[in-house]
């Protein structure tokens, strides 16, 4: 068994004092060997992003620690957190977080050279990774003139450009269509499988579960069992089966996020017996 690149342990986030205190992430503990791809799910609110900047040393845990390569991360004094950030973790967002006025092959060569690579070497390096990613003919495009997958592989390739231990994805196929989101998964797991890196996502998107090792909900800033959930039928997000709102079938017990999505599912089945 391989040892694991990224350990948290007892990872906790309170927000104020007192009567007004607010705890965002209780408790939360987990390692990711290499090669692995961990998904994170779980309801708006949960505490999903506060967990994923405190896994990449953006923000600092009120208490428990966070290893990094046998690095203790949470250790580190505040001024050597950027280049541990720069060096061990990879970022891919949501919205890309493309530089607009850089090309492609800028907007990945830039983050080489913070770490101290020469330009040349740098953009050499960039234009490389691009290529592998199918990006060659794209090299000195704007962003403004990329597809969103085309973004999202510039973004992709940023992250790996200094050889992290760690990509932690957020949200990565939200902004994009299904074809152009299973192509992205891929990549992450080609990453993760053939270079041998660990792969952290957060999302809400039901398909990255055919792609990921394990899959981890949390709730109230705590895992919890994927067991104890279901599926809505309607927008197809997984939902805590207790307290959620509830339909009756013919044969079965529908669980819905929402009291929308269940108006919704009982209003379509109205319709569907509805006389014509």
């Amino acid at each position: 068994m391989s040892e694991p690149l990224f350990v948290a342990e007892a990872l906790t986030k309170r927000y104020g004092s007192g009567a007004a205190e607010v705890v965002a992430v209780r408790d939360v503990s987990l390692s990711v060997a290499p090669g692995e791809i961990v998904l994170i799910m779980g309801p708006s609110g949960s505490g999903k992003t506060t967990l994923l900047l405190m896994l990449g040393a953006l923000l600092r845990p009120t208490a428990g620690k966070l290893w990094v390569r046998s690095t203790l991360v949470s250790g580190l004094p505040e001024r050597k957190l950027p280049d541990v950030r720069l060096r061990q973790f990879g970022f891919v967002f949501q919205d890309f977080n493309l530089l607009s006025a850089l090309s492609a092959l800028e907007n990945v060569a830039v983050v080489a050279e913070l770490a101290g690579i020469g330009g040349g070497q740098a953009r050499k390096r960039a234009a490389h990774l691009l290529g592998e990613l199918g990006l060659g003919a794209r090299l000195h495009f704007l962003p403004e003139k990329l597809s969103g997958g085309e973004k999202q592989r510039v973004a992709l390739a940023r992250a790996l450009i200094n050889d992290p231990a760690v990509v932690l994805a957020d949200e990565p196929t939200a902004n994009l269509d299904s074809k152009i989101g299973r192509e992205i998964m891929r990549l992450l797991q080609r990453v993760a499988r053939e270079q041998g890196r660990g792969v952290v996502i957060v999302s809400h998107d039901q398909r990255l579960k055919e792609t990921a090792d394990r899959v981890l909900w949390l709730e109230d800033g705590q895992f919890k069992a994927m067991v104890t959930m279901a599926v809505d039928p309607v927008c197809g997000m997984a939902v805590e089966r207790e307290g959620a709102p509830t339909a009756e079938g013919k044969d079965q017990t529908y669980f819905f996020c929402s009291r929308g999505c269940r108006d919704e599912f009982l209003a379509e089945r109205l319709e569907a017996v509805a006389p014509r």
